[in-house]
């Protein structure tokens, strides 16, 4: 019988700012993530066929398919674990490491066969399967990127790149461009897309196409257009971007005082700027206020952690903002100009090990499995300092593209 999701654990998280910052040494953040990843490969799995190799780290979430962790969180979850696995320091010396991820890109590989991956029988509705074609894209980009794909595997890695990039082209919102998960039924029907969604798919399609695979400007372009009217600035055009905020879906409403709301937007902001930013269409200004506005209002996402629910009022923020919105936080602090960037790095560093779990691992949810998914991102914002940023969205076009 396949393995069921794990009990949920019982709430006791009482959210609280450090009182005192904690010094996190280049050490400390050196030995968290050795750790993290040695940790990370112990929570490998075998999810759904007892005896065959460990090859997921499943995401889990709340939401179901006929009772099951739904194949776009397993394909997504996977592929993030794998990237943080991958960012680990000597993955040269470390065979056990390099041959769990080759079990990762065999799973994520042999999804495309999957029903529930299929893009001909998508059709909208409440669907996750976009995660998994945005982050298994990611993780196969990072394999080849790093030169860790074997010969024998390199013909199917790429059409599974190709398969993810056409999915996702052919899954955007008609007319009004990006992506959603929760969208009405009808995969023809235009519909509000998600931010947060939105722009951590086209930081994966930016490095798609720097790394020469052939992406749809009318993809990126529509996706863009929506990003920017996704943002509120106050009352007037002319307002300052200091409390400039982000809608979780749709566009904003011309005019829109969204101040009140700003602390629950923290999660969306970092990755929204990032994704304009490297596109062209946002600057120091924008990203130095995403940045500013997630440290100075982190308590907003703190408190919704490891709490039962999703968008909970007063600003409807559900607990799996909280990895997320570190990791592009992160990427932001990077893309300013360097002087700004160590005080910031230091702070969000104070924050996340404020909230390090008793046995060394991160975890935002209810559920001990999603600590796969916690610790992973809490990965990729430590190492964001020693790794590239996504491409910027002005890569020559392949030959042929449109």
């Amino acid at each position: 019988m396949p393995k069921e999701p794990d009990a949920p654990l019982k709430s006791t998280h009482r959210p609280t700012r450090p009182e005192k910052a904690i010094e996190v040494t280049p050490k400390l953040l050196s030995d968290a993530v050795v750790a993290s990843g040695a940790m990370l490969l112990k929570m490998q799995e075998t999810f759904d066929a007892p005896g065959t190799p460990k090859s997921e780290w499943p995401y889990q979430g709340v939401y179901r398919v006929e009772a099951r962790i739904p194949i776009g969180y397993r394909v997504g979850g996977t592929s993030i674990c794998a990237i943080a696995l991958i960012r680990c320091p000597d993955i040269e010396k470390d065979a056990p490491r390099r041959e769990a991820l080759m079990r990762a890109c065999d799973f994520v590989c042999a999804q495309t066969a999957h029903p529930l991956m299929s893009v001909d029988d998508y059709d909208a509705g409440y669907d996750v399967r976009g995660w998994g074609y945005t982050f298994g894209l990611d993780f196969l980009l990072t394999l080849k990127r790093e030169k860790l794909v074997p010969a024998d595997r390199e013909e199917k890695v790429q059409k599974t790149i190709a398969f993810f990039i056409d999915a996702l082209e052919r899954t955007a919102i008609p007319e009004a461009g990006g992506w959603n998960y929760a969208r009405p039924a009808g995969k023809d029907k235009s519909a509000p897309p998600s931010s947060f969604m939105t722009a951590s798919t086209l930081l994966v399609l930016y490095d798609a196409r720097r790394d020469g695979h052939r992406v749809k400007d009318e993809t990126v372009d529509r996706a863009l257009k929506f990003l920017i009217t996704s943002r509120d600035r106050g009352p007037k055009a002319s307002d300052p971007v200091k409390g400039t905020s982000v809608v979780y879906s749709g566009s904003s409403r011309v005019g829109r005082d969204s101040s009140a709301e700003l602390p629950g937007a923290t999660g969306r902001m970092c990755v929204t700027e990032a994704a304009l930013f490297l596109a062209g269409k946002s600057g120091e200004v924008e990203l130095r206020t995403a940045v500013d506005a997630f440290i100075e209002h982190w308590d907003a996402l703190d408190v919704r952690r490891m709490q039962t629910g999703t968008h909970v009022a007063p600003y409807g923020v559900a607990p799996y903002y909280f990895m997320f919105a570190h990791r592009y936080a992160a990427m932001c602090v990077e893309m300013l100009p360097e002087p700004l960037r160590a005080e910031r790095r230091a702070k969000i560093h104070s924050l996340m090990f404020g909230v390090r779990s008793s046995d060394g691992t991160w975890n935002d949810r209810v559920f001990p499995r999603s600590a796969n998914y916690g610790t992973a991102m809490a990965v990729l914002t430590m190492t964001q300092p020693t790794v590239a940023l996504p491409a910027r969205w002005d890569a020559p076009k392949v030959e042929g593209e449109k």
